[in-house]
């Protein structure tokens, strides 16, 4: 009866739209532009590095946290929260106040209102309210190793899951950066059990099953998008089982309109060291690299940028796409 209820009510497009919008956050943000996404997937970010992984990651968690308008000013944000979880250490609070920054005085500028008003940059720092309402919404937390992170997943669902009303459409993103930094501790720790105890051994496959199990758990008590990054252990250089797969070619149209000869999704696709249990939880998977050293971009300023080359891998697309990244942001190239 309840299908055959919901097959018969009619649904107006304006309906539709806002019940869209309002339950898939809005990732405008490249290279996370070209499909939609909506909570409950898990997208999956690879690379080698240096190949600005947790920087994309900064990026969309500053249009999720700005407002959006702040004293008549439009800064287009997501208004929400993002769960940041930092398993390789590395994060730098200082950078992500420093984005912050540049991208709210970037909004001044091109704002013509307030631009007349602004006489140095000094007028703008002074707004510490809107710093500090941003930074609040940006929920931090750092595992330093396996065990560690299952615990906290586990925390996590039992604290949002008392504090369902409060935080309530609140959350929109989860980030994990990086989740294969235990890879090789893990690895190394795996052990046979002794013949005299009964005690359950955490092996590489059984902690990675039970994260999935943990991050499941908690997106039914509080829907929201996961963002993964993970690097690349060998490099750019494909597997012995890869490279008969890498011969097949096919033309594929771009974004231009240009047709242009591209490898296949397997060839691009680097050296998978999760367990089985991770690779079936994503959703979408991406693949940035930067771009041959010598080939770079000049922006407004003509200083040389790194040029990175992203493809879709899974769903695999028929093109790339190209972009640079700097301070004030992310910006495709033709």
């Amino acid at each position: 009866m309840e299908v055959r209820n919901w097959i018969s009510t009619d649904e107006t497009a304006k309906t539709f739209l806002s019940r869209v919008s309002s339950s898939r956050p809005p990732l405008l943000l490249p290279p996370l532009h070209r499909l939609p996404l909506r909570p409950g997937n898990v997208v999956e970010i690879v690379g080698p590095s240096p190949s600005a992984k947790t920087h994309i990651l900064l990026q969309v968690a500053i249009d999720c946290i700005l407002p959006k308008v702040w004293k008549g000013v439009s800064y287009g944000g997501l208004e929400q929260s993002v769960m940041y979880i930092d398993l390789d250490c590395r994060f730098d609070v200082l950078r992500l106040l420093q984005l912050l920054k540049l991208r709210i005085f970037t909004v001044l500028q091109s704002n013509l209102e307030v631009k007349d008003e602004l006489h140095n940059v000094r007028d703008w720092t002074c707004d510490e309210e809107l710093i500090n309402i941003c930074l609040e919404r940006f929920l931090y937390v750092r595992c330093y190793d396996s065990l560690e992170f299952l615990a906290t997943l586990k925390n996590l669902s039992y604290r949002f899951n008392a504090r369902r009303q409060e935080l309530a459409s609140k959350v929109c993103f989860m980030m994990i950066d990086s989740i294969g930094a235990y890879y090789w501790v893990d690895r190394a720790s795996t052990s046979f059990p002794s013949r005299s105890s009964n005690r359950k051994i955490f092996s590489l496959q059984s902690v990675m099953e039970a994260v999935v199990h943990e991050i499941q758990n908690f997106l039914q008590v509080q829907p929201m998008l996961v963002l993964a990054t993970k690097s690349t252990i060998f490099g750019d250089k494909p597997a012995q089982n890869d490279i008969k797969r890498s011969s097949r070619k096919w033309s594929a149209q771009d974004a231009s309109g240009q047709h242009t000869i591209l490898s296949s999704p397997e060839s691009m696709l680097p050296h998978e060291y999760m367990p089985s249990a991770w690779q079936s939880f994503v959703t979408h998977r991406i693949s940035i690299r930067p771009s041959n050293p010598d080939c770079y971009a000049r922006n407004y300023n003509t200083t040389a940028e790194q040029v990175y080359t992203v493809q879709w891998l899974l769903p695999s697309l028929g093109f790339k796409d190209k972009f640079v990244i700097n301070d004030a942001g992310i910006s495709t190239l033709p």
